[in-house]
């Protein structure tokens, strides 16, 4: 494997991490404004250097190929790396989290701190399902080609982590023949792998996405990126399903993941989340959104296709066989990882058993103290299960931890069952009402877990008048979701300002 040439922005993110952290702020009661942060900045000349001395820190190491940063930090690449072997390694949650702080705000805007799991104080928040939101060993293989390099049509589009732009006509770019294309090249990748994908480490997972692509390009921007001038070369990239839905830019968001699949087959790896499903993205945004942007003819034909693929889609993933990875959960029927294996594909969600439903749908309890099985307030048939049930799994698969996506969790990633299972969750503000923030998990070669957040976007500064395009597509996603809004988050009722959210570091 080649030596890694990490970008600027990925080392200046971390490495100077602990410089700073006990300057790092407490997601306490006082939020930092643009005044507070330029009094910060002023009053900590010792910060100021920190900073300095991180991007200096940054610069060399681009130009080094001798050091493997997998986590973007050194001291935790020296201690996955100083754990010896990979088969061996115990599965461990790193004690802090990476955040980014706000951006534009002073010179220190943009900076990231590694804050102490202890001081995230939402967690227990999960969105609590609405009611409306109900269904009615691999193989090597060659690159599938697409015609005329469409999938690096596609890539060189809409791979922009630093300056990519939602389109102000809503116009989307491709056409139904290229989506069609495009399908086809990306199913034939995952028509030959295997039910439960087999993965080795480092990996990085996403949560739910849900059409919102500029909190990917930001997640891209901010930890790494699916490139040769990213981090492809030593990290690959695994993602949890519910690609589209609820957002306003499904197509971005299924078209480049699916065009990554193409280019980097076996470093890409998608599963299948409840929204890829015919039934599913008709009521939740994905058809309206493909015949509004596309035209009525064009739109229909694109949307069967997209689910015709989605059929395909693996439905779960081990990495280094200590880790499973769905999205939604065990429920009430999955006792065995041989379960989900013996799944036949292509498979329908009509077509499919109580196994898929629990697979795609089911949730945890709302804590550690509910065990057993519950019914889950998604609607009929659908079920919550404990943290005995996720205990029992573990111990009889010879696994160490279960990471789910398919709720809404406020600090972007959540804890359950004393840390044996993992909710993580990608899409900030989701539905453009609930300020969570939103994470990804970074799984090193040690198998360390480390949680990397980024805060849902400040209001924009523009008034209507001036910045249209930014209020209709913040709007957009709003209206479509008028009529099934989430409703507030579990635990506690949350305040228009939350002070105890990662929105207010």
């Amino acid at each position: 494997m080649a030596s890694p040439v990490t970008s600027p922005r990925v080392n200046r993110t971390s490495l100077g991490s602990h410089d700073d952290e006990a300057e790092s702020p407490s997601f306490g009661s006082v939020s930092l404004d643009k005044n507070s942060m330029e009094k910060l900045r002023e009053a900590s000349a010792a910060e100021a250097q920190a900073a300095s001395a991180v991007w200096q820190a940054a610069q060399a190491a681009v130009n080094s190929v001798e050091e493997t940063s997998l986590f973007d930090d050194s001291s935790q690449a020296a201690e996955a790396i100083s754990d010896g072997s990979d088969v061996e390694a115990d599965v461990r949650l790193h004690p802090r989290a990476v955040v980014v702080a706000k951006e534009a705000v002073g010179n220190l805007g943009g900076m990231v701190r590694q804050l102490s799991l202890d001081q995230f104080e939402n967690e227990s928040r999960r969105m609590v399902p609405t009611t409306s939101d109900t269904p009615n060993p691999a193989k090597r293989f060659m690159r599938q080609r697409s015609p005329q390099g469409l999938h690096k049509k596609v890539i060189s589009t809409l791979l922009r982590p630093r300056n990519w732009k939602a389109p102000t006509n809503r116009r989307f770019f491709m056409d139904s023949y290229e989506i069609g294309e495009l399908c086809y090249a990306a199913e034939q990748i995952f028509m030959h792998e295997p039910t439960v994908l087999q993965l080795k480490a480092p990996v990085k997972v996403f949560g739910d996405l849900h059409g919102q692509f500029g909190d990917l390009m930001r997640l891209f921007d901010e930890y790494g990126f699916p490139s040769t001038a990213g981090d492809i070369t030593y990290i690959d990239y695994l993602f949890l399903g519910d690609y589209v839905d609820r957002g306003q830019h499904s197509l971005e968001t299924i078209t480049l993941l699916l065009a990554l699949k193409i280019e980097y087959p076996e470093n890409v790896h998608l599963i299948r989340g409840n929204h890829e499903a015919a039934d599913i993205n008709a009521l939740f945004g994905f058809r309206i959104e493909c015949i509004e942007r596309m035209g009525e003819s064009d739109g229909i034909w694109a949307w069967t296709r997209f689910n015709q693929l989605f059929n395909y889609l693996p439905l779960a993933a081990l990495i280094e066989k200590k880790i499973i990875c769905m999205h939604g959960g065990i429920g009430r029927s999955i006792s065995s990882v041989e379960q989900i294996e013996k799944l036949e594909r292509p498979i329908t969600m009509d077509a499919g058993s109580i196994i898929l439903m629990d697979l795609l749908w089911s949730d945890p309890t709302e804590n550690d103290s509910i065990e057993g099985l519950r019914p889950n307030a998604r609607g009929p048939g659908l079920v919550t299960f404990g943290p005995d049930r996720v205990s029992d799994f573990c111990k009889k698969n010879k696994l160490q931890l279960i990471i789910r996506a398919h709720e809404c969790v406020m600090d972007g990633f959540e804890r359950f069952a004393q840390g044996q299972l993992i909710t993580l969750f990608s899409a900030t503000n989701y539905c453009g009402t609930a300020n969570n923030a939103g994470a990804i998990l970074v799984v090193g070669r040690g198998l360390v877990v480390v949680p990397k957040l980024i805060h849902p976007l400040p209001p924009p500064l523009q008034s209507p008048e001036t910045s249209p395009e930014r209020i209709t597509d913040e709007t957009w996603m709003q209206e479509l979701n008028i009529q099934r809004p989430p409703t507030p988050t579990r635990g506690r009722p949350q305040p228009d300002l939350d002070r105890n959210s990662l929105a207010y570091i």
